[in-house]
């Protein structure tokens, strides 16, 4: 348990170096001296996105917020909890995720809906539960991972499809539709030392919905 809090620690902090990475000077008025200083580190912490996702290796269902950045806002960094149903495993299991979407390309389709025709990245994800390798069984050979067992790391690609809402108005800025195909690593170790696992077997779907609040 003591380890499993370690390793969650480092992996919010990750997450954290990566929302103050580029945070665009726009978000907040300009103002001169320390305490400008002070608001600007402090209004970069905010969320600026309410996040819902399903399946994609985070488990059944995961919520969270998100922090979206760059000069065109194409980085996004996404913080999810979520959780898999108990199934046979005796009780459902908390599940946690950091992730890091880019979306090169924006076409407008008309003054309200953009297509994103291509969203990337990667995340991290780990799972609660004692009953998860913390070390590997010794049918692994030395060294096999270089990372401990607990984290996956994922790749996804896909599409999203955002309407904006009228200027003027209180609430979300606007509301995004997407999906995503991803793998992880094991599944990849699996394609590549297994002639008979298909790419069919080793990617999935996940869909979801972002708010754009700020």
């Amino acid at each position: 348990m003591k380890s499993f809090a370690i390793e969650l620690i480092l992996l919010f902090a990750w997450a954290s170096f990566a929302m103050g990475a580029d945070i665009p000077s726009d978000t907040i008025s300009a103002a001169d001296g320390g305490a400008s200083s002070r608001h600007r580190s402090w209004h970069s912490l905010l969320p600026t996105q309410l996040v819902a996702q399903n399946a994609g290796n985070m488990g059944w269902l995961s919520v969270g917020v998100g922090w979206s950045y760059g000069r065109s806002r194409q980085w996004e960094t996404h913080l999810l909890v979520g959780f898999v149903p108990k199934y046979k495993s005796g009780s459902a299991k908390p599940t946690f995720t950091i992730k890091e979407n880019f979306m090169p390309w924006r076409i407008m389709l008309n003054q309200r809906m953009m297509l994103e025709p291509l969203s990337c990245g990667l995340y991290v994800n780990t799972i609660g539960g004692g009953q998860f390798w913390s070390h590997l069984p010794s049918r692994y050979p030395n060294n096999y991972y270089l990372y401990s067992t607990r984290f996956r790391i994922n790749v996804f690609m896909g599409e999203r499809v955002t309407w904006t809402f009228g200027k003027g108005r209180r609430g979300p800025r606007s509301i995004t539709a997407f999906y995503e195909l991803s793998t992880c690593d094991l599944y990849l170790l699996d394609f590549f030392g297994n002639r008979s696992v298909k790419a069919k077997d080793i990617v999935g779907l996940s869909l979801g919905v972002k708010l754009q609040v700020f």
